[in-house]
């Protein structure tokens, strides 16, 4: 039982972590801003294609920016998208891993891009970063993951790079566990292969409890997360700058991939097995990804969603590659996790 005394430090240190009164409007600005950096970069670096916006609004309450590039010297298409929307009642897809958040009103922001460059020596590339309220809870979430065609062990190596350095300036563990919660969750079940090559991802970070808040309880970041811990408490402005840091990563990690293979040539034989490959990809948003349900069910726009698509894609049944090729390497080694940072 508390007493008098003690019910105020109690009350002071619950109020730790609570986001600031001007959480909403700080966060929405940043995304708004790493939107505009990343378009901005991205023009720069492809010379030709331009991004078109369309902004919209959600009927039952907020609404956002889609950026789109078609037909550019580098990305065949790719999308940067903002997004602020509220509502009376989270959907099914939040409330199956945040019951807490039940009969509360919600609020989510965030900034998430797709891009689908023309040469299949280039890797696709995703970014989303994101933050919710619903009531008494509140979480931020997000990553970066690298989808190639025909990798190279030393840009893969690099992005892991400088993913962990953004990490590390926050805590020492949250690289390792988030690398190994965006294996887990960038895995296609049905094809027994993970998407790319990886990258971070986290969900449901209050600065409380373990870091690893995923849903398989046996995985290897449930096992690391489970090894290291509870962390000590980290506070809202803790994760909102652990976030900033991680969003504004994107540029430093990709760019240089991009710069040096965009010019590699390649044939018939590369373009085929590049769209035979974005078929995963397709396969991966459509089946499992988490935002695409969430924003379907809460009835966002239906472009803006489904942007992360490329532009081509083709099926072909029982494909296997040919044995000791570049395309068998890539099942063979990069399909699988591997810990880049320590890569020879």
């Amino acid at each position: 039982m508390l007493t008098n005394s003690q019910t105020p430090t109690v009350a002071a240190e619950s109020s730790k972590f609570l986001p600031p009164a001007d959480a909403k409007e700080r966060v929405s600005q940043f995304m708004k801003q790493l939107q505009d950096e990343i378009t901005q970069a991205l023009t720069e670096l492809d010379g030709v294609g331009k991004f078109h916006e369309d902004s919209w609004e959600r009927p039952e309450g907020g609404g956002g920016r889609s950026r789109v590039l078609r037909d550019g010297a580098i990305f065949e298409q790719g999308g940067v998208n903002f997004s602020e929307v509220w509502g009376s009642h989270l959907p099914p897809s939040i409330l199956a891993q945040r019951p807490e958040g039940a009969g509360h009103g919600f609020y989510a922001t965030g900034t998430s891009m797709v891009l689908h460059p023309r040469n299949p020596y280039v890797p696709t590339v995703h970014l989303n970063y994101r933050y919710f309220e619903a009531g008494p809870v509140w979480w931020f979430g997000g990553g970066l993951d690298l989808t190639p065609y025909y990798p190279f062990a030393e840009d893969v190596t690099h992005l892991h790079k400088t993913l962990k350095q953004a990490c590390d300036q926050h805590h020492p563990e949250y690289y390792p566990v988030f690398k190994r919660w965006c294996d887990e969750y960038f895995y296609l079940k049905h094809r027994g292969e993970t998407r790319g090559v990886g990258g971070l991802f986290f969900d449901y970070q209050d600065g409380r409890g373990t870091l690893y808040r995923g849903p398989d309880p046996n995985g290897q970041a449930a096992i690391y997360s489970n090894k290291v811990g509870e962390p000590a408490p980290r506070n809202w402005e803790d994760l909102f700058a652990f976030v900033q840091d991680c969003g504004r990563a994107f540029l430093p990690a990709y760019v240089p991939i991009v710069e040096r293979r965009h010019g590699i040539e390649y044939g018939d034989r590369q373009r085929n097995f590049q769209l035979y490959r974005r078929g995963r990809y397709v396969e991966f948003n459509l089946v499992y990804d988490r935002g695409t349900i969430f924003g379907l069910q809460t009835n966002g726009r239906t472009e803006s969603i489904l942007m992360s698509l490329p532009p081509l894609v083709r099926w072909e049944y029982g494909y296997q590659p040919e044995p000791n090729s570049p395309e068998a390497e890539l099942y063979e080694t990069f399909l699988k996790p591997q810990d880049w940072i320590n890569w020879k």
